[in-house]
């Protein structure tokens, strides 16, 4: 009886946590295999072994500014490309198959950089560009399999969840490779070479990502074609960008999911360019290796408990007002990177952070969704992936341009304050109770 019971406890959790049915694990299982990417390459320990190995030699703000034009030349590429690669996969089938091919690919990549040697600059950043790419574009197609593989009442908390597991996935990784940096003798890594514990770390990246990837592939099914093969058609680009052009009018068109989408661009720039550069940049203002790795990984996995904390504030208070507080926290967070001296100010940053990252991405997509009819969902989330892309370049871009106007990452990181205030006041003017009632009414007339 009691056995009987404990099976019951674990399909009831499994059925809150959307986690009942194969497909629904092997699915949230990919954000636990690429967010060790996202921690230990994109975050933490390539940034500094860009900085001190790649771009030894370089003048002060010399490595800081070359990783900040590549990261946003790579997102340049992702958002260009994805519009296209989307319609690819529609039409043929073919989510899957390019999702492999991205992984394969980047995992690649990201195990080569164990190769990179002092001021190999080049090599480095051709590295970086590749790896990005892939993990970046992967999520297109990750995501595109999401409304495929979970149930209308499922979709958002399957899609918490995995947020929640790529936090713990990532962190277990970082905490693994933090380990190699910290105590390298205690694993048998030479102590001659002092990057060998960081290319040991790019290689546990590119085997994770590809292990972890594998029960998405064998059981997560393929999603029929939504055109026809013997849809006449006139290429592949030209129905991508039409169906873009038709969204975008679409989404323009109606006043508070264009506020939103604006909105949503504007500050998520300031997210993507503090959560990227704050590791380059505190190493670039003295702060010890260990130190700020040790803080990445804090916030890990402190961000898992805020993220569903910051979700009951929204429960109480509304989104919009949520997401609200979130910029005003991130403002400040920014300004004090302006006046960063010590590792104190570095972990008070990191922590700000930490409570309204996840919590402000959610919120993001949910708000959104509430806005925008029923039966355009898709394409208009299809929109809403090239802002946050087009964020991801904008952000560094102007980041590597102020550092290249003025000589300092200060007045770079300083001017981030800016994304969050603007993006506050334009999505202050989004009206949420009109345009959820408009957009139930289209679901209704659906």
């Amino acid at each position: 009886m009691d056995e009987a019971s404990d099976r019951n406890d674990r399909r009831t959790w499994l059925e809150v946590l959307s986690l009942h049915r194969p497909e629904l694990r092997a699915w949230v299982l990919y954000d636990w295999a690429v967010s060790g990417w996202q921690t230990t390459i994109l975050i933490a320990i390539f940034p500094v072994f860009y900085y001190e190995v790649a771009g030894a030699g370089l003048p002060p703000g010399g490595a800081t500014s070359r990783f900040a034009a590549a990261t946003a030349l790579c997102v340049a590429v992702v958002a260009l490309a994805a519009p296209v690669l989307g319609a690819f996969a529609d039409r043929f089938a073919a989510r899957k198959r390019i999702l492999a091919a991205l992984v394969g690919a980047g995992a690649l990549a990201t195990a080569a950089m164990a190769l990179i040697q002092r001021a190999d600059l080049a090599l480095a950043t051709g590295l970086f560009a590749a790896s990005y790419i892939s993990a970046s574009a992967s999520l297109v197609f990750y995501d595109a399999l999401l409304p495929h593989v979970a149930r209308p009442g499922e979709i958002d908390r399957v899609s918490t969840v995995g947020h929640a597991l790529g936090y713990l996935g990532g962190g277990l990784l970082l905490a693994l490779n933090l380990a190699w940096i910290a105590w390298p003798g205690l694993f048998g890594i030479p102590t001659t070479d002092p990057s060998a514990p960081a290319r040991l770390a790019f290689l546990s990246v590119a085997a994770w990502w590809i292990a972890f990837s594998i029960p998405l592939f064998l059981k997560v099914s393929e999603p029929k074609p939504r055109l026809p093969d013997s849809d006449p058609g006139s290429g592949l680009a030209q129905p991508a960008l039409l169906r873009l052009g038709q969204s975008l009018r679409s989404v323009l068109g109606h006043r508070p999911a264009a506020l939103m989408l604006g909105a949503f661009l504007i500050y998520q720039a300031g997210i993507e360019t503090l959560l990227k550069m704050a590791t380059i940049f505190g190493k670039e203002v003295g702060l010890d290796n260990r130190a700020l790795i040790a803080t990445i990984l804090l916030v890990q996995f402190v961000g898992i408990p805020c993220a569903v904390l910051f979700g009951l504030l929204a429960d109480r208070i509304g989104a919009k007002r949520s997401i609200l507080i979130a910029l005003g926290v991130y403002a400040v967070a920014g300004s004090l990177a302006f006046f960063l001296e010590s590792l104190a100010q570095f972990v008070a940053l990191a922590l700000l952070v930490a409570f309204v990252r996840g919590g402000c991405q959610a919120l993001s997509r949910s708000l959104f969704a509430r806005l925008v009819p029923a039966e355009e969902s898709a394409a208009s989330f299809g929109l809403f992936a090239v802002c946050e892309k087009l964020a991801g370049a904008v952000g560094p871009g102007m980041f590597a341009l102020v550092v290249a106007t003025t000589g300092s990452s200060r007045q770079a990181v300083g001017a981030l304050v800016w994304f969050f205030v603007l993006g506050g006041v334009v999505l202050s003017r989004v009206q949420v109770r009109p345009a959820r009632h408009e957009a139930s009414r289209s679901r209704v007339a659906g």
